[in-house]
């Protein structure tokens, strides 16, 4: 072979391995297992009893087939659930409120690899919350301080909302501060009375409503004279009587039949409640509502009176009864010494 001929046989060596080289490197890059784009989607309604399904997702990578697996999961730890590989789930009592995570495995020719759901919603029982363990209270119960509330525990996987409660010294005769939310602050007007924490538990099958027991008896701040209620007798001039709250239940008269409490607490000048003072209530005009006789508060500061509408009250939503309420201290000149008095008024609300 001539040298020319020789030198055009190299080249087309050289030409017919770079076009190998070639051919094996596009075939390695095409050799590659599913690679996930997007992970998979969940789909139905998160209760027992109900049939969930699960999308594949995207892949890169062309793959030829899929597998799935579920999982129940507790804060972020998933276990599979045996025997479950098809691409939908039915829900079942174990896995209420838990969320569900569902596991897609992509395959070809190159191999295999797998993407995840992201959790679902806590799964719901099929009935209306129940509770188990009752909501609790936490922080003092003092005024000025803050009260946090814990909501206990309760079947269904339930929301849960918070209403604040002043109720007397036995925790009963409650009424709604009006104050919501998981945390509450202590009033001056919750001095001498006890709190609760009414928890709503509501999901797709009903609400449940549970009371915390009450705290200890509200308390005044450090600077404000903490401590149990102090005989009237302790108290003289300068200091003077305060009627400090005033609570009616029910909260409006609705009817001449029904019977109304009047709980009315007093304290003094210096915010220590008071016991053994004497409260005077009447309604004014007078005869719209029966005599209360004249009451002495007890260990919390509390007067507690009763009374009936007569039938001389005109039942006109959106009108009032007004009280003259009066806290003496027995032997003083009602109108002297350390006597205070305070108008009041409950709304009309005819059934």
């Amino acid at each position: 072979m001539t040298k020319p001929s020789r030198r055009r046989f190299g080249a087309t060596l050289s030409l017919l391995a770079a076009a190998l080289v070639a051919l094996v490197t596009a075939a390695t890059a095409l050799a590659a297992a599913p690679r996930s784009t997007s992970p998979p989607t969940l789909d139905g309604t998160f209760r027992q009893g109900s049939t969930i399904r699960t999308s594949n997702g995207a892949w890169a990578n062309n793959p030829t087939s899929f597998s799935y697996r579920w999982l129940r999961c507790d804060n972020q730890n998933c276990v599979r659930i045996a025997g479950e590989t098809a691409n939908s789930y039915r829900l079942v009592q174990a896995d209420v409120g838990k969320s569900i995570v569902s596991e897609v495995t992509a395959r070809n020719g190159d191999g295999s690899s797998a993407a995840r759901s992201a959790f679902s919603t806590p799964v719901a029982d099929n009935v209306a919350p129940q509770n188990t363990s009752p909501p609790l209270i936490s922080g003092s119960a003092t005024v000025g301080s803050t009260l946090t509330a814990e909501p206990g525990t309760f079947t269904g996987a339930p929301t849960f909302q918070f209403s604040w409660l002043r109720c007397d010294a036995a925790g009963s005769n409650c009424t709604d501060t009006g104050a919501r939310g998981r945390t509450y602050g202590v009033r001056s007007e919750d001095l001498g009375r006890t709190i609760r924490v009414q928890v709503r538990a509501s999901n797709d099958r009903g609400t449940t409503n549970t009371n915390s027991a009450q705290t200890a008896l509200v308390r005044a701040s450090a600077g404000g004279g903490a401590g149990p209620a102090v005989p009237i007798a302790s108290v003289s001039l300068p200091d003077r009587l305060v009627i400090s709250a005033v609570s009616f239940s029910p909260k409006a008269i609705q009817s001449r039949t029904g019977t109304v409490t009047l709980s009315v607490r007093v304290s003094d000048t210096r915010g220590r409640l008071v016991s053994e003072a004497l409260v005077l209530a009447s309604g004014v005009p007078f005869g719209r509502v029966t005599e209360m006789p004249e009451t002495t508060t007890g260990s919390d500061g509390i007067a507690t009176l009763t009374f009936r509408p007569t039938a001389r009250l005109p039942l006109v939503r959106n009108t009032a009864v007004q009280f003259f309420l009066r806290a003496r201290k027995a032997g003083e000149n009602p109108l002297a010494g350390v006597s205070t008095r305070r108008l009041v008024q409950v709304r009309i609300v005819p059934a």
